[in-house]
């Protein structure tokens, strides 16, 4: 028979090893790197943002075959769209067959949070520093054409500015 002898010494690098593993998987639970593409599985962490009443920026919205397509500035006073500017071909034709269809980030928001529940195959968005979303992008199902949106929120300004 042999007879083996456990000393602190010949316990430490099993420990260690143990520590690390344990540490390894806990860590693939928590928040996302930064950079990593939030998911509905995986919500991203992200300041609270409150949409303000008054506010315009720029909307990029692609892909598909949504009625939505092009680069928009958008005016929103008293939480509606009250402007909407097509900066190309495609969304000038937009606001002229369906001027109120240009949302709000609001709405926007609302999409992908009912994408979300309807557990969408992607349901993703990314925010700027102070909560406000960058970038949305859905897609429903997979497996279907042209049933995902792709929107870009940029040169957003709190407040109506003047003259807008």
């Amino acid at each position: 028979m042999t007879v083996v002898r456990v000393t602190p010494r010949s316990l430490l690098p099993r420990l260690a090893l143990a520590g690390g593993l344990l540490w390894a998987t806990g860590a693939c639970g928590g928040t996302p790197e930064p950079g990593a593409a939030p998911s509905h599985r995986a919500p991203q962490v992200r300041a609270a943002w409150k949409e303000p009443a008054d506010y315009a920026y720029t909307l990029s919205s692609t892909a598909g075959e949504r009625a939505l397509i092009g680069t928009f500035r958008v005016t929103v006073r008293g939480g509606k769209v009250v402007k909407a500017v097509g900066l190309d071909e495609e969304s000038r034709r937009v606001v002229r067959r369906s001027p109120g269809i240009v949302p709000t980030i609001g709405a926007l928001r609302a999409e992908l949070e009912r994408a979300r529940r309807d557990e969408a195959d992607t349901a993703e968005a990314e925010y700027a520093a102070d909560g406000h979303p960058l970038r949305i992008t859905l897609d429903w199902d997979e497996s279907a054409a042209d049933d995902e949106a792709r929107y870009v929120i940029s040169a957003y300004e709190p407040g109506v500015p003047s003259g807008t």
